[in-house]
């Protein structure tokens, strides 16, 4: 971690800033997974219904990112992500005083354009804000944050449940996730403007072409925003797969108790963190393409043994480690790559329709999951639509170039 040391002050605050932003952002959202088999129960909702909460939610956070980077490119990274933060902290609060599937629903949704938003802005803060030769390694630090948000969300789930009815621990557990509003006063009063950004209006305002939104679709970037979102759709459709279904996989074909599948959940979000730390060091020595095809091979082996093969209990902990670790390292190179691929007036346009339309798109695969999942082994239905997904990132990367490394310039 020398790298950490060699950051300057405002290099630091706004790592910090974007870490605590995605672990949390990472909380609220992993809370709907793990009290899916409770609301199952309570409710009588099918898989079809619970896998359709997160594919809306996911699909709406496409619409958020998208949005929310074509704010950043007009009034500030830092200003957006604070108005993110308290919008996503907002709408999960309010999913613990719904009532019924239509409502949580509609909270979940609105829940997700403040998810997706919250990455756009981010991504692009901590990626304009640190130095490119180890922009890998520092991106996907921040990304890390995911995985101590899913772990917070899997220990909250294991406190709540242990101490209350499950009646009432679903909607404790929401509550708790009004938390991350904290941060927004430090990224208020700590965190400023990334340099290469305000330069970059200065010029805009000088007189230089503002950016235009549809300007992303056109030559010569259009190809690289079509090529980079079946990147993400490939990789997050995967990663949303086991995700949202592992823990119902766990409690109802493996039949773990509460506690036991929050430590289940622990090694596999154990692996997930050590994978974002390692992928970026990876995908700075040996590329950014290299390392996505290598990740999405050895993550589509590990998901076809995990949910395949005829193994015992004992072999599903173990190999949690690596399940979480493959696919969050294959994760780990996306910020700094999709940064890398586009100019600055437009980067936060470009960076969040490619990152959120992939993820919106990316969505329907655990909605497919909950589709096929009551007529087939759930298990083999997870490994199969998450092998498929792996597939698309390799061909992705095979079609867009090297940017290892590569100095980001004002305004082009």
């Amino acid at each position: 971690m020398e790298w950490y040391g060699q950051m300057k002050q405002q290099e630091r605050r706004a790592f910090w800033a974007c870490f605590g932003g995605w672990a949390l952002d990472a909380m609220d959202v992993q809370m709907y997974a793990v009290v899916v088999p409770t609301l199952i129960a309570l409710w009588g909702m099918t898989k079809g219904q619970a896998g359709l909460v997160g594919t809306v939610a996911l699909i709406v956070s496409s619409i958020g990112g998208w949005i929310a980077g074509i704010l950043a490119d007009r009034y500030g990274r830092v200003r957006v992500l604070q108005i993110t933060i308290l919008w996503f902290s907002l709408f999960t609060f309010l999913s613990g005083l719904t009532n019924s599937y239509n409502q949580l629903l509609i909270a979940r949704a609105l829940q997700g354009l403040g998810f997706g938003g919250e990455w756009a802005a981010g991504a692009v803060l901590i990626a304009e804000t640190v130095q490119a030769r180890y922009r890998g390694k520092a991106v996907a630090a921040v990304q890390s944050g995911w995985s101590v948000g899913y772990g917070t969300a899997a220990l909250l789930f294991t406190i709540f449940f242990n101490l209350f009815p499950a009646q009432q621990a679903w909607r404790y557990l929401f509550f708790a996730g009004l938390l991350p509003a904290v941060l927004v006063f430090f990224v208020r009063r700590f965190v400023k403007e990334p340099e290469i950004y305000v330069a970059t209006r200065r010029k805009i305002e000088a007189g230089a072409q503002a950016p235009r939104t549809w300007e992303i679709f056109l030559p010569p970037t259009g190809v690289t925003t079509i090529l980079s979102t079946l990147l993400v759709m490939g990789i997050l459709g995967g990663n949303y797969n086991i995700l949202t279904w592992l823990p119902t996989y766990l409690r109802t074909v493996r039949h773990l108790s509460i506690t036991n599948t929050g430590a289940f959940l622990l090694v596999n979000i154990a692996g997930s963190f050590f994978g974002y730390i390692i992928g970026g060091y990876i995908a700075d020595i040996i590329g950014r393409r290299l390392s996505f095809m290598l990740f999405a091979c050895a993550a589509t082996i590990t998901v076809i043994v995990y949910m395949f093969a005829a193994v015992n209990n004992t072999m599903i902990l173990v190999l949690g480690f690596p399940l979480g670790f493959f696919p969050s390292a294959l994760n780990a190179g996306v910020g700094a790559f999709l940064s890398e691929l586009f100019p600055t007036r437009i980067r936060g346009t470009a960076q969040g329709f490619a990152y959120n339309a992939g993820r919106g798109i990316g969505a329907f695969f655990p909605a497919l999951v909950g589709r096929f999942g009551d007529q087939f082994p759930l298990g083999q239905v997870i490994g199969t639509v998450a092998a498929v997904a792996y597939s698309l990132v390799i061909v992705a990367a095979l079609l867009l170039p090297e940017t290892k490394a590569k100095e980001l310039a004002v305004y082009s």
